[in-house]
């Protein structure tokens, strides 16, 4: 039993001994870093700032939420030849192809707003912010967490979705 006791107070010894504080500047220890030397430095230069507002700035222009009309012309085109899609078909893993680029997309029923969560792996440019999405007729809308469209499919066969993003990049999920 002492052997018990005295293999735990070794123990409990050796672990406090761990805790000690150690620094390499230590104030007790006499050691600092000497000094750094001054650097000389270019004169500082002032001017004025262009107008960022101003027509041939070097800024580019904001991002529009519009949709691209060319995109919309091939969902048209997309939606006419659509097959029926469900809710529940949609749900599970996919493997998304985007501008050439391949990434995943994860889909459930939990409710997120007005859709289902859902979200994206490995993926580039506007499928990066996709958050829920939702079934609207024959088509799958994908939102990002605010609610804001970030693209559209459709069924074109079995296992297979085509369509495009709200920028008009082309975007198609197959599993």
């Amino acid at each position: 039993m002492r052997l018990k006791y005295a293999a735990t107070a070794v123990t409990v010894v050796l672990l406090l001994a761990g805790c000690q504080r150690t620094a390499y500047n230590d104030v007790n220890s006499g050691y600092s870093a000497p000094p750094l030397q001054a650097a000389p430095v270019s004169p500082v230069q002032s001017g004025q700032l262009a107008d960022p507002t101003a027509s041939g700035s070097q800024f580019p222009a904001a991002p529009s939420n519009t949709p691209n009309p060319a995109a919309a012309q091939q969902n048209t085109a997309m939606a006419a030849s659509a097959m029926d899609v469900t809710k529940e078909s949609m749900v599970g893993s996919w493997k998304v192809g985007n501008g050439g680029a391949t990434c995943d997309m994860f889909l459930t029923l939990t409710n997120l707003g007005s859709g289902s969560r859902g979200g994206t792996r490995g993926c580039t440019g506007e499928l990066t912010t996709m958050g829920s999405w939702e079934v609207s007729g024959k088509q799958v809308l994908l939102k990002d967490r605010s609610g804001a469209q970030v693209g559209s499919v459709y069924k074109t066969a079995d296992s297979r979705f085509t369509g495009t993003t709200t920028s008009g990049q082309p975007i198609s999920l197959s599993r």
